[in-house]
């Protein structure tokens, strides 16, 4: 399965942290991250991170070509709701197309965990069939 990683800055710790402890699962799937966030997964589990642009740079816009293409089957996007971004819009399109593209996305640590610990059961396999 593709998995796309993203992280605001304020966020990029955590999702260094989430990596650590879900490497094992992580590492059976390919993934994907923003410049920045790739780097740090990277230097922390030694996964291996397709990495785009950095997000402010792009990446954010990478990633979500991916996701028209219907080629990530889930997005863990850590953002900080209380800091606007410059790049907003470009925030708020991953959203919106992994609504249109019916593509699990988690927000926040609670909904990450949850997602992660569902492809581990084998519960995404569901995505194959509608690609």
């Amino acid at each position: 399965m593709n998995i796309g990683l993203i992280a605001h800055d304020s966020k990029k710790k955590l999702m260094q942290n989430f990596c650590i402890a879900y490497r094992g699962i992580l590492s059976k799937n390919t993934l994907y991250a923003t410049g920045t966030t790739g780097r740090l997964i990277e230097e922390v589990t030694n996964l291996s991170v397709h990495k785009y642009l950095a997000g402010h740079l792009g990446g954010e816009q990478q990633m979500g070509a991916q996701i028209e293409h219907n080629d990530m089957d889930l997005v863990i996007f850590l953002r900080n709701p209380l800091n606007p971004q410059k790049h907003e819009p470009d925030i708020s399109q991953i959203a919106r197309l992994c609504d249109m593209y019916n593509i699990p996305i988690a927000t926040n640590l609670a909904t990450a965990e949850l997602l992660i610990k569902s492809l581990d059961r084998g519960d995404l396999e569901w995505r194959e069939m509608y690609k």
